[in-house]
C-alpha cells in the first residue's frame, strides 16, 4: 500500500537533533506526527517540497524565555520566535511566572517584565493552562512556576525578609498544585530584590514539591559575578536536597573582574553532572538585559535603555548619553527613568564562546518580548548560533549547534517525542538554508528578522512561511514526561 502523507520534504539535508552527522532523506508528515524518514519515492502527499540543498531540523526549543504573556497574544506576538525556527518555548524563568497569582497593582520589578496588573489574572496554573487550551498559542509551551510570584502572594508583598515556615509551606502547596495541573518545574531568581532575602533553606522547602511530581529546578542564580562559584554550589545543593534535576539559567561570568572565570565554573558543573542531573542554558551575546536597578550600576558596564514608563522616548539610548543630556549622574538618570529596563554589556566574548561550546550547554534566548527596544537576542539567538558561531566561526559543528537547541533541550527538560526527527515524533520542524541562515538583529536594529529560515511547522501545521506568521495556532502545553 502506498504511503500517503500530508507533507513530504524531499531530498532534504537532515539534521536529526541527536548530534550525529547530517544525512540526505525525505521526511513525511501526517497529521501532527512525522510519518516516515528515508527514501519516500513511492509515497505521495498533499504538499511536496523539493528541499535539495536545504536543511530540515527539529523545531528549535528555546530553553529560557519570558514568553508567559506573549504565548497568549497570537501569532504576531510569536513571530520573533517562529521566524527563527523556534517551535517550543520554556516560560516562567528567573522566578517570574504569570501564574498562580493575581495582582491588583503593578507588580514589583522584575515581575513587571510580563506587564502591569491587567495581565496578572491567573490565580492558579490550571487557569493559565485552561486559557492555553481554549485559545491555543502558535508555539508549544513548557511552563515553570516562579518563586518570586509565589513569594509575593504568600508574603503579601512583604518580601524583604525570609519567609516564615507557614509562608514557605503555602508556597510549596501552591507549587504542588501547579505541577499537578501541568507545570513542569520551579524557577528562582535569587539575584532580584523580591527573591534575594530568601535563604537557601526556604528555596529547598518550597522545591520539595518537585520530588513527588518529578519536576525540574531552574535557577537564575544569586550571583553570576564574584560569587558565581558559591552560587553554583547553592544551586546544586537545592537540586540534590529536593531530589530534582537542575538547570542553571543563562550561565555567565559577569563584570570585568570575573572575565575568564568560565575556566573555573565549567569544570565544576561537569564534575557535578557525574553525580546529579544538571545542565545550563546560554545566549550567544556578551550583553544581558533585565530591569534597570540604579544601585547596581557600574561605570565600567555600558547600559542601553530598552524601555521606560515615564520616558518611553529614551528607549534605545545609552544611559550615559541620557545622563549627560539631563545633567545628572547615571544613577540619578536611572532613577528618573524607573520603571525601566536595560541592556548591560557585562560579559566577555571568550567566556560566551567557552560556555556555549560545552557539552551541557543548551541555547536559550532570554528575550524580553514586551520591551520597546529589546535586546537582539529576542529575534536572533538561534540563527546566530548556527550561522555565526557554527558555520562562520567553526566554534562547533552545525550538528552540535542544532543538538544544543533540540535533542539536548528535549532530553534535559523531559519533553517526550520532541527534539529529534524520528518517525512517530511530533512534527515540529524547521526548513532552512544552511548557507545563509544567520541573525540580522543588532543592538541598533534589534527587531530585524533572521535570514535563511524558510518555513516552520508546529505539530504538523505551517506556522511561519514566506517571511510571515501564518494564522495557525497549533501549539500545545507540553508537560514534562
Amino acid at each position: 500500500m502506498t504511503l500517503r502523507c500530508d507533507l513530504i520534504l524531499r531530498d532534504a539535508t537532515v539534521f536529526d537533533g541527536t548530534g550525529r552527522s547530517r544525512f540526505t532523506a525525505d521526511v513525511g508528515v501526517t497529521g501532527d506526527r512525522i510519518a516516515a524518514v528515508g527514501d519516500l519515492g513511492a509515497a505521495t502527499a498533499d504538499r511536496e517540497i523539493i528541499a535539495t540543498g536545504k536543511a530540515v531540523a527539529p523545531g528549535f526549543i528555546d530553553a529560557h524565555t519570558h514568553d508567559d504573556r506573549a504565548v497568549l497574544c497570537g501569532p504576531a506576538c510569536m513571530l520573533c520566535k517562529m521566524s527563527q525556527g523556534v517551535t517550543t518555548v520554556v516560560v516562567g524563568n528567573c522566578g517570574i511566572s504569570l501564574s498562580p497569582v493575581r495582582m491588583t497593582r503593578r507588580p514589583p520589578p522584575p515581575l513587571d517584565l510580563l506587564g502591569d496588573e491587567s495581565w496578572w489574572t491567573f490565580d492558579s496554573f490550571g487557569a493559565y493552562a485552561d486559557r492555553l487550551a481554549r485559545d491555543p498559542a502558535p508555539v508549544n509551551t513548557v511552563a515553570l512556576i516562579g518563586h518570586m510570584s509565589l513569594r509575593v502572594e504568600a508574603m503579601g508583598g512583604d518580601t524583604q525578609r525570609a519567609a516564615t515556615d507557614k509562608e514557605a509551606e503555602h508556597m510549596r502547596k501552591r507549587l504542588a498544585e501547579a505541577l499537578a495541573e501541568g507545570a513542569s518545574g520551579f524557577s528562582t531568581g535569587l539575584y532580584y530584590p523580591p527573591n534575594i532575602m530568601a535563604p537557601t533553606e526556604e528555596v529547598i522547602a518550597v522545591a520539595e514539591a518537585l520530588r513527588a511530581a518529578g519536576g525540574i529546578y531552574v535557577s537564575h542564580m544569586r550571583d553570576e559575578a564574584d560569587g558565581v562559584l558559591a552560587s553554583i554550589e547553592e544551586t546544586l545543593r537545592i537540586g540534590r536536597d529536593a531530589g530534582a534535576p537542575v538547570v542553571i539559567s543563562h550561565h555567565k561570568c559577569s563584570m570585568p573582574e570575573n572575565f575568564g572565570r568560565s575556566v573555573e565554573t565549567l569544570p565544576r558543573i561537569s564534575e557535578a553532572a557525574r553525580h546529579q542531573k544538571v545542565g545550563f542554558d546560554v545566549y550567544p551575546y556578551a550583553a544581558g538585559s533585565t530591569v534597570l536597578i540604579p544601585d547596581r550600576l557600574r561605570a565600567d558596564v555600558p547600559v542601553q535603555v530598552t524601555w521606560s514608563i515615564p520616558h518611553p522616548e529614551m528607549a534605545g539610548r545609552m544611559l550615559e548619553d541620557i545622563a549627560r543630556d539631563w545633567n545628572l549622574t547615571a544613577r540619578a538618570a536611572a532613577e528618573r527613568l524607573l520603571p525601566a529596563g536595560a541592556i548591560f554589556f557585562q560579559m566577555h566574548e571568550d567566556d560566551v564562546r567557552r560556555i556555549m561550546a560545552h557539552d551541557l550547554a543548551m541555547i536559550g534566548s532570554d528575550g524580553l518580548p514586551h520591551d520597546s527596544y529589546p535586546h537582539p537576542r529576542l529575534w536572533g539567538t538561534f540563527p546566530r548560533v548556527i550561522g555565526h558561531y557554527a558555520r562562520n566561526l567553526g566554534l562547533f559543528s552545525m550538528e552540535a549547534a542544532i543538538h544544543k537547541m533540540t535533542g539536548l533541550t528535549a532530553q534535559t527538560f523531559g519533553l517526550p517525542e520532541r527534539g529529534t526527527i524520528h518517525a512517530g515524533n511530533y512534527a515540529d520542524l524547521v526548513l532552512f538554508d544552511p548557507a545563509t541562515i544567520c541573525d540580522a538583529a543588532t543592538f541598533d536594529a534589534p527587531t530585524r528578522p533572521a535570514t535563511g529560515v524558510l518555513e516552520t511547522w508546529i505539530n504538523g501545521q505551517s506556522a511561519f512561511a514566506a517571511s510571515q506568521a501564518t494564522p495557525a495556532r497549533a501549539g500545545r502545553l507540553v508537560r514534562r514526561g
